[in-house]
């Protein structure tokens, strides 16, 4: 018993509802053993030797195949009955029944010995056919068998209040038998699948910080490294011509390539959030240096630490963008506070390619921008305007409720 509890608490949940599901129905079986047993020691005189043993014989071989075919059935994970077995169940029952029956109508069964057998009978040979058919097809055979059962029973006779008692008891107790026997297993199968559904949960969470992680290494190494080939190529230039400056921008090289490394190890501890000042004053140094003039309008934006860093994000990213995709002269950069909403908004006239006007831009840094913003219950548009122009905007409800959803786990939290 202790080794069988302790294998027990090894178990996972679905697995021990599967054992407690299973051994109920051993339990039902023995309970209907010890029924039949005890019927059988009231009849023993009554009915002969004979005829005694092939109804013992035929109650061990009904009980056998009751357990076998439950344990078929498509809901406790098997491949479901064969129809060898399931013929060889409804020919035992019949037999059993029929036995019954003709000790009845032989006049070696009295009607109140017979009502409760032909009950028993019945109702436990109801639950495995329901589990083990499609529930319209159980249904189907087990009323069939009801029927066929009482209408010998009405034949043979006595026509009394013993056979009502006996067809009333048939016509609540199979039913609740079957649907008892379906819902334990269909509990099974239930269980399984939240605990498959738990699973992929699980495997979801970890794409997703995986999505996170990657999102915000591009965001991070993005800028920096567009800042980096700037300078390398300017230093370039400078060291071709002779020029003391090309040290300076290789110092300032070394500076951003130190930054991008304190960056990263921020993201893998989880810890990093983007300042919008800070973001916005960096913007208008890099566009700068890299020759295109960057005008900053910005406002007091008073809106949560999350709405301030989704901000900085698409400041960040915006920027990247006109480094890497545009050929700029000219960026401006505008932060408002109106009517309880944050609008941030990037227009540069540096827009590439023959889209027409109005075409709405993408790529996977604009994608991550999205999610970033829908944490916090903000949108983000990204189109080319008139006059080769392009315009990126962010606006985030500040009076909505902000509900950034759950963390996603990390891979060691998921597993």
């Amino acid at each position: 018993m202790i080794r069988w509890m302790q294998r027990a608490r090894r178990m996972s949940g679905p697995e021990r509802w599967r054992r407690y599901t299973v051994s109920t129905m051993y339990f039902l079986a023995v309970f209907e053993a010890v029924l039949m047993s005890v019927w059988l020691r009231d009849i023993r005189e009554d009915v002969g030797a004979g005829p005694f043993a092939v109804v013992a014989v035929l109650l061990v071989g009904h009980l056998t195949l009751q357990i076998k075919l439950s344990l078929t059935a498509p809901y406790l994970g098997a491949a479901g009955p064969t129809r060898r077995l399931l013929a060889l169940h409804l020919a035992v029952v019949s037999a059993l029944l029929a036995a019954g029956l003709a000790l009845r109508a032989a006049d070696r069964l009295e009607p109140t010995q017979l009502g409760p057998f032909l009950v028993w009978v019945l109702m436990f040979a109801a639950g495995p056919l329901v589990l083990a058919l499609p529930l319209r097809r159980g249904g189907a055979v087990v009323g069939a068998l009801c029927a066929a059962t009482l209408l010998a029973a009405l034949v043979i006779g006595p026509r009394g209040e013993w056979l009502a008692i006996t067809a009333l008891t048939c016509a609540l107790g199979a039913p609740f038998m079957g649907l008892t026997y379906r819902a334990s297993a269909w509990g099974v199968k239930l269980v399984d699948e939240l605990d498959a559904a738990r699973a992929v949960q699980a495997r979801l969470a970890v794409a997703e910080e995986r999505l996170r992680f990657g999102r915000d290494l591009h965001d991070v190494l993005g800028r920096n490294l567009s800042v980096m080939a700037l300078k390398s190529e300017l230093a370039v230039q400078l060291a071709r011509r002779g020029r003391p400056e090309a040290a300076d921008q290789m110092a300032e090289v070394q500076r951003v390539a130190q930054e991008s490394q304190r960056e990263i190890r921020a993201v893998v501890r989880g810890y990093r959030a983007a300042d919008l000042h800070a973001e916005l004053a960096g913007a208008r140094a890099v566009l700068r240096a890299a020759g295109v003039d960057c005008a900053v309008d910005e406002a007091d934006v008073p809106a949560p630490e999350e709405a301030r860093s989704a901000l900085a994000w698409v400041v960040r990213e915006g920027t990247t963008n006109v480094l890497r995709h545009a050929d700029a002269r000219m960026c401006t950069i505008v932060l408002r506070t109106e009517a309880g909403r944050a609008e941030l908004t990037m227009d540069n006239d540096g827009a590439a390619g023959p889209a027409e006007p109005g075409t709405p831009a993408d790529g996977a840094g604009l994608a991550g921008l999205r999610e970033r913003l829908a944490a916090v219950g903000g949108t983000l548009s990204a189109q080319r305007r008139t006059g080769g122009r392009f315009r990126l905007a962010a606006r985030i409800d500040l009076a909505a409720p902000e509900d950034p959803g759950p963390r996603p786990r990390t891979e060691r939290e998921a597993s």
